[in-house]
């Protein structure tokens, strides 16, 4: 039985729930960096995910600052002890590493490093990553023994357990994401060749026109090639609208308010209906969070568009509560949901629910033939 205090139990579960409530990648490994190492008492953590390469796709550690871990030098390769957990797969506790055999020393700027506890994470028969904690702290150390203990390391191991779930569920989280973000942008490559195309043979069309009257008719050429200066202008602002959309939402250096700004700006511009937002209160999101809700103002915003013939179409986002919530309404001709579900179609319906319940929120939609839609996608936090 494990003699840690009750608070020591209390942590490994505030641990593993902090794991579960990532979804990026790079989060989780931090999380599961921190706890380790604040859970074990240890000077340093590190948690490294192997490439195919010999050397590693991502290493987070916990323990340094940011210009130590720079100082440090390019990320480490798979030898040594860290080839240890990966390819032997079998924990490693030692007094000091520095006189294991397999040591081969490290760059000028590491740090000293003396105990050690290592354990490989598996998702299967797979090694995922492996976890390091180095120098035992607050306890003395025995005699030609290390501060790490057994308990210690059966503790570590359980939190590999729950890590490898965490991780393995954020990849595939990222996968989908992936997957997603292919989809719309083969379906926004679709569009674009069929806008673009079409404004290009109009053009055409009229540029021959204007050039058979220049001669006989100048009047009639002139109008001919205001049209063209027309059409040109049109395909320019579909163009631009379509770039925006294919191009990475300026989230991370904008913020989720002034993305869907811009976004709106520029489609009230490419379109002949009237789009507007407004934003009430709203504070910054969980990045996965904030993709949720751009992508579903997206898809709302182009069925609007595109398909209810819509004069006016305004988006707001405003604090509810405890929540954020994103509204997008139309005046078009709107639909009946019942129908479009018995019918097969979903209008992107699924994909926006999906994305509303990945994040752990909720999506709901109004609408009736000649009423118009409304959208409102609501998550929790902001």
């Amino acid at each position: 039985m494990s003699h840690r205090p009750q608070s020591g139990l209390a942590a490994v579960s505030d641990a593993l729930l902090a794991m579960s409530r990532h979804l990026e990648v790079r989060d989780v490994l931090k999380t599961i960096v921190a706890s380790a190492r604040e859970l074990l008492g240890a000077q340093y953590a590190a948690l490294g995910v192997p490439d195919d390469h010999g050397g590693f796709a991502q290493f987070v550690v916990d323990g340094m600052s940011d210009a130590q871990w720079k100082a440090i030098g390019p990320l480490p390769r798979q030898h040594g002890i860290l080839a240890a957990m990966l390819h032997d797969a079998k924990p490693e506790r030692l007094a000091d590493v520095r006189e294991d055999p397999r040591f081969e020393g490290w760059p000028s700027a590491h740090p000293e490093m003396s105990d050690f506890l290592g354990l490989p994470i598996r998702d299967g028969d797979e090694v995922i990553g492996a976890l390091f904690l180095a120098n035992k702290q607050n306890c003395p150390k025995p005699d030609g023994g290390c501060r790490f203990t057994e308990e210690d390391e059966d503790l570590l191991a359980l939190l590999a357990q729950h890590a490898a779930i965490a991780l393995t569920n954020a990849r595939l989280y990222e996968r989908s994401r992936e997957l997603t973000i292919a989809e719309e942008r083969s379906r926004l490559a679709h569009e674009l060749h069929d806008a673009v195309s079409q404004k290009l043979f109009s053009l055409r069309l009229t540029a021959q026109a204007a050039a058979a009257l220049v001669d006989r008719d100048p009047a009639r050429a002139k109008g001919e090639l205001q049209q063209v200066a027309a059409l040109a202008a049109e395909a320019a602002d579909e163009l631009r609208a379509a770039v925006v959309e294919l191009r990475p939402a300026g989230l991370d250096e904008d913020g989720l308010v002034a993305t869907l700004r811009t976004h709106v700006q520029v489609l009230d511009r490419a379109h002949s209906a009237r789009v507007t937002f407004d934003s009430h209160g709203v504070r910054a999101l969980p990045s996965a969070q904030e993709e949720a809700v751009l992508r579903v103002a997206q898809e709302a915003l182009h069925n609007a568009l595109r398909h209810s013939a819509a004069q006016a179409v305004h988006v707001t986002l405003a604090r509810r509560g405890a929540g954020t919530v994103l509204r997008i309404t139309d005046d078009g001709t709107g639909f009946d949901p019942r129908a479009v579900r018995r019918a097969g179609r979903h209008l992107g319906l699924v994909s926006m629910r999906d994305r509303a319940s990945g994040v752990g929120g909720t999506l709901t939609v109004e609408s009736a033939p000649g009423k118009g839609t409304t959208i409102e996608m609501e998550v929790p936090g902001g």
